[in-house]
Formats: C-alpha cells, sequence, structure tokens
C-alpha cells in the first residue's frame, strides 16, 4: 500500500505542476485525485509487478498523469518542470517520514518506525530511479531541457526503443544505486 500511494503522488504532483504552469488536462480528466484506481495501469500496476517480483526485484508502473506541453507558459523549461515534480514529491516524503524518526520528540512506537522507514525507502527509490536519464523517465524529460535542440532526434530514437532501454538500465546502474539510496536513508533517518 506504501509503494501504491507513494507513486500516486507522484503522478498527481505532475498534474498539479502541469497545472501551475498552464496546463488543465490532468484535472478535465479527473487524475488529480489520490484514489490508486485513477492511476493504476492494468498491465504496469498488476501484471508486471507481479511477474518481476518472482525475480526478486519487483518493477512496474503507474498510468502516467496526461498534459498538453503545448499548454505551458513556459515552453523551454515547462516539460522539465513537471517532469522533476514526481521525484521532488517523493524526496518531500521521504525528508517528512525519515525526520519524524530522526527528531522525534515524543517515543514512536516501533510500528510507526518500521512503516515510517518503509515509506523513505520506496520513496528515495522512487526519486532516484525516476531521476534516471533514460526515456521515459523523469529524468530524461529534465536532461533534454538542458541539451540543444540538435538533439532532438536521438531523443526521438530512445522514445521509440524506452521500454527495453529501461530494463537494461535499471539492471546496469542498481548496484551502484542501492548504496547511495542506504547512504541517503542513513543521513535522513540517522540509523546506521
Amino acid at each position: 500500500m506504501v509503494l501504491v500511494m507513494s507513486v500516486v503522488i507522484h503522478e498527481v504532483a505532475h498534474g498539479y505542476a502541469a497545472g501551475i504552469l498552464g496546463d488543465p488536462t490532468a484535472r478535465l480528466q479527473g487524475r488529480l485525485t489520490l484514489n490508486p484506481l485513477k492511476h493504476l495501469d492494468p498491465v504496469g500496476s498488476v501484471i508486471v509487478p507481479l511477474l518481476t517480483s518472482l525475480s526478486g526485484f519487483t518493477f512496474g508502473w503507474a498510468k502516467p498523469v496526461p498534459y498538453n506541453p503545448y499548454n505551458f507558459r513556459n515552453q523551454k523549461w515547462g516539460e522539465s518542470l513537471v517532469a522533476a515534480a514526481g521525484p521532488l514529491a517523493n524526496i518531500f516524503l521521504a525528508l517528512v517520514f525519515g525526520l519524524l524518526i530522526r527528531f522525534a520528540s515524543a517515543p514512536l512506537g516501533a510500528a510507526f518506525v518500521n512503516i515510517a522507514a518503509v515509506i523513505v525507502v520506496i520513496n528515495l527509490v522512487l526519486a532516484i530511479f525516476n531521476l534516471i536519464p533514460v526515456p521515459p523517465l523523469d529524468g530524461s524529460k529534465i536532461l533534454w531541457a538542458f541539451l540543444p535542440e540538435r538533439f532532438r532526434q536521438i531523443r526521438e530514437s530512445m522514445e521509440r526503443y524506452s521500454f527495453p532501454l529501461v530494463i537494461i538500465v535499471v539492471f546496469a546502474v542498481w548496484k551502484f544505486l542501492s548504496p547511495v539510496i542506504i547512504w541517503l536513508f542513513s543521513l535522513i533517518t540517522g540509523f546506521r
């Protein structure tokens, strides 16, 4: 349930950012809601996670919140700002629950600490994973905003093969990302 809600908050953050930048698409399609049913994708949220969990590494996705970049008031940075909103929402959740664990003045129950720790880990994983600069992940949209227009063909080629590309990159970089996530978890919560 923590994973589902973290993914939902991630997607809703994209929709709110798009709305702030001038695009009402997510609101008009009823996607600015914390109701998980509006965000679940039958394949990416159910079938793929079940199959991949058998291998010991769960992978999946939610329905992306729709937006129309042509509605953005800021055409150059709009898409990258919307992309950054999702990982930033996950970082915010990780910080809130991590700092609660670290600095709570009243003793927290073991159950709360365990749930808060899971929230921190899941949100750190979601944020860092989504910041990988490979389409369709958010990091690619952030990266493309900084690159010259002449790289557009490379972007379009990468987007055509995005699913296998993401799978390959995830397995290639996960061993490098795991220590970063563990270090950040320790830094935020104070757990060693």
